[in-house]
């Protein structure tokens, strides 16, 4: 999770090296995941439900001092009448998720849960920060929009993801452009040359303060760790900087942390569960905890009403056919074993109080949840992880991970948060290679796949070898996860981008060396060409004496793209030499570009 980047990261360390210049930061949110420094643990199709109202026209633009935000759950469908209650009691509404049965309302009066949790139709009523709303809720600025440096040439393997075998997967499948990705978090910077080619502007928003801002550019990011998680999951892979677990989906930014304190709220986390539901995310990655709250118990009245809100919408978005993988966070703590929070609120001024087994870490403990420890070096448990038997499902990488930021760049992070993208990313690949795959068949996968880890000599980890509390199922395996092996046979690519113009033909080239003999009868052939209107397209394998092998001509109509792996009896041919793939374009109005292909002999 985000180590709040802010500081509740998911919380806490991370160690950021920009371009060869190593920074400390400190996570100040809620981040998950926020970044840790292991050395130095004191230095993020069903018809669509309504969408969330605007402002109600009876809230004024002007921002007043001691606003708070609240939450007003109802039954889900028409809540007119509780709508018209709460500005009788002197709210106003925000926005509306009635598919849920939840309002998001604003108030300045101390008395404004007491009066409206009496209302008739009315469950429940739970304020969401102890702090005021900030004034950029009515008016929100957009992000900046960083300068972007050059991408460094080179895209070595990274030791995260051989570990977890991603490189090998990418020998079956990169993942499918059909598959979408959503990441909430601090914002996605959609400009960098490792995520543009991945990012889906279309589905992207913002959804700080409770209520989607679908302006353009308001996803970006407002800190560095939703565009780290961003490249973990999906960092193209185009001979440039990183490569993300799964380079072939699609990847759309929901900015759920607020500008200047980089914190989830309640409503935040809401709006963007409803969203991923709306708008076909097949996963989420969720590297955060709700704010303010560490845990949130239900004998309290604010906090249950946050514990329903937020259960409601991830299961509202499951139901839907999105899966939320979430990280389990950065205090070292036994989420199983629940006695003190000296965190919260981190939007005002820390307490400590008791707590026990029903408060929960929200999303991570909600049901249907992924929830990822971090590992260390190798299948160790990282130093600052969360733990818990019965809580993590399952571990993965999480210490030094090096992935993008914004404006270009590149840097090191450690925490939770850097965890559940590698998860995520799997996930992406079983949804890319099982169509139709439901959530909880995709939670089964990530559970079977994972390569079982015993506990160490640590008397906290307690459980059996094939699931136990320091690493749940165990650490994913990404080519378990795709189908056990590669191909067999030598693997060549050319993952470069090539433009296809109307009416006209481009090729690119693969140097094929060091195969014996001719090529086999079963030559493997993937293709992945990003074009609308793919009737317009022949696609032919030429072969190095120039022999044409056709692979598609002229087919699909007005489908777009074409993700697919061709067989070809290539017998007659003399493997090594440059083969290249061929597209001509046959007509005008629809362009793209060959995004990569690649050879397995």
């Amino acid at each position: 999770m985000i180590p709040h980047i802010s500081s509740r990261p998911r919380r806490t360390l991370v160690l950021a090296a920009s371009l060869g210049a190593a920074l400390a930061f400190g996570a100040p949110a809620a981040f998950a995941g926020t970044p840790v420094v292991p050395s130095a643990p004191s230095a993020p199709a069903k018809a669509p439900a309504k969408a969330p109202a605007a402002a109600s026209t009876s809230q004024s633009a002007t921002w007043a001092a001691g606003t708070r935000a609240y939450l007003v759950i109802t039954a889900p469908g028409d809540n007119s009448a509780v709508r018209s209650a709460i500005t009788a009691n002197g709210g106003t509404v925000f926005s509306t998720f009635d598919a849920i049965g939840v309002i998001v309302a604003h108030s300045s009066s101390a008395n404004f849960a007491t009066a409206l949790r009496g209302v008739s139709g009315v469950q429940q009523v739970g304020a969401t920060r102890t702090s005021d709303v900030p004034a950029d809720a009515y008016n929100p600025a957009l992000p900046a929009n960083p300068a972007q440096s050059t991408t460094p040439a080179g895209e070595p393997v990274r030791a995260d993801m051989s570990q977890i075998k991603a490189d090998q997967a990418w020998a079956v499948t990169t993942g499918s452009s059909a598959v979408k990705v959503g990441i909430l978090d601090t914002g996605v910077d959609d400009q960098h040359q490792d995520l543009a080619p991945n990012f889906n502007a279309a589905d992207s928003v913002s959804c700080a303060y409770g209520k989607p801002d679908t302006r353009a550019g308001a996803w970006r990011d407002v800190g560095e760790h939703g565009t780290h998680v961003a490249g973990t999951v999906a960092a193209a892979k185009n001979g440039k900087g990183v490569v993300g677990v799964a380079p072939g989906v699609k990847i759309s930014s929901v900015r759920i942390a607020e500008p200047n304190t980089s914190l989830f709220f309640a409503e935040n986390t809401i709006c963007g569960f409803v969203w991923a539901g709306d708008h076909g995310f097949k996963v989420t990655n969720n590297s955060y905890y709700t704010d303010p709250w560490q845990f949130n118990c239900p004998d309290n009245a604010d906090q249950a009403a946050i514990i329903e809100g937020v259960r409601r919408a991830q299961e509202y978005a499951e139901g839907k056919g999105s899966l939320q993988v979430a990280a389990a966070g950065n205090e070292n703590y036994d989420l199983a074993n629940k006695t003190t929070d000296s965190a919260s609120p981190n939007d005002s001024t820390p307490v400590t109080r008791t707590i026990t087994n029903a408060c929960m870490d929200i999303p991570t403990e909600l049901p249907g949840v992924v929830t990822v420890a971090a590992n260390g070096d190798g299948v160790t448990k990282a130093s600052f992880s969360n733990f818990g038997r019965g809580i993590i499902d399952v571990s993965a990488p999480g210490s030094n991970v090096y992935s993008t930021v914004p404006g270009g760049k590149y840097s090191t992070m450690s925490g939770t948060s850097m965890a559940s993208p590698h998860v995520t990313g799997v996930a992406a690949l079983i949804a890319s290679t099982n169509p139709g795959i439901t959530p909880a068949q995709i939670r089964e996968k990530l559970a079977t796949q994972a390569n079982d880890i015993a506990c160490p000599a640590d008397g906290r980890c307690t459980g059996t070898t094939a699931n136990n509390g320091f690493f749940g199922e165990g650490q994913v395996d990404a080519l378990k996860a795709v189908g056990s092996t590669p191909p067999p046979g030598k693997y060549f690519e050319n993952p470069g981008d090539f433009a296809i113009g109307d009416n006209t033909t481009v090729e690119s080239p693969i140097t094929v060396s060091g195969v014996t003999g001719n090529a086999p009868a079963t030559l493997k052939v993937g293709v992945k060409i990003v074009h609308t209107y793919i009737g317009d397209l022949k696609v032919d394998l030429v072969a190095p004496d120039g022999s044409v092998y056709t692979l598609h001509n002229r087919s699909g109509g007005g489908t777009d793209n074409i993700d697919q792996v061709y067989t070809v009896n290539a017998s007659s041919e003399v493997a090594n030499g440059t083969w290249k793939l061929r597209v001509n374009d046959n007509a005008g109005g629809d362009t793209g570009r060959i995004d990569a292909w690649n050879l397995t002999f």
